[in-house]
C-alpha cells in the first residue's frame, strides 16, 4: 500500500493562471469600477489580481480616477521681506533661506514660537517626531 504524501502546496501568486476576461467578467468589472470600488476590492470580487484589474481598465479605456494616496502639498510662502543677519533680532525666526555667502541669503524673520528659535512653520520642519518604525530600527 502506497502512502499519499501529496499535500496541497500554496502556488506563488506569480505562477497562478489568471482567469479569462469573459464578457460577464468585463461587465462586472465596469460596474464595480463605476461604483468607485478600489482596484484591490474589484480584484478580490472577480478572483483576479489588482494588477489584472488595473491593466484591463487601462485597455478598456475606462475613466481614470484620482489616486487614493494623498500627497502632502507644502505651500511655500513667498518671502515678503529680506532679513539679513545684521537686522535679525531676538523674537525673529532664524531659519536660513538660500546659500550662505550668496547675494540673496536671508533669514525668515517671522515671529518665533516661544522657547524656540523658529516660527511655527519652520518649527514643523525642524522638529519632526520620529515614527514608530524609525524608533524601532534605531534601538536595534
Amino acid at each position: 500500500m502506497l502512502e499519499d504524501n501529496s499535500e496541497q502546496k500554496e502556488v506563488p501568486e506569480a505562477t497562478k493562471v489568471q482567469p479569462e476576461w469573459t464578457a460577464v467578467r468585463v461587465a462586472a468589472l465596469i460596474a464595480l469600477w463605476n461604483e468607485g470600488l478600489p482596484t484591490s476590492e474589484i480584484g478580490r470580487r472577480l478572483d483576479v489580481t489588482k494588477n489584472s484589474v488595473v491593466g484591463k481598465v487601462h485597455r478598456l479605456g475606462l475613466t481614470k480616477r484620482e489616486s487614493p494616496i494623498q500627497k502632502k502639498v507644502v505651500e511655500k510662502k513667498p518671502i515678503a521681506k529680506v532679513v539679513r543677519l545684521e537686522s535679525l533680532n531676538a523674537g525673529m525666526c532664524s531659519w536660513p533661506d538660500g546659500e550662505p555667502g550668496e547675494e540673496d541669503f536671508r533669514f525668515c524673520g517671522e515671529p518665533i514660537v516661544e522657547g524656540k528659535p523658529y516660527c511655527l512653520h519652520h518649527c514643523e520642519r525642524a522638529y519632526v517626531k520620529p515614527s514608530k518604525e524609525r524608533r524601532g530600527s534605531a534601538a536595534a
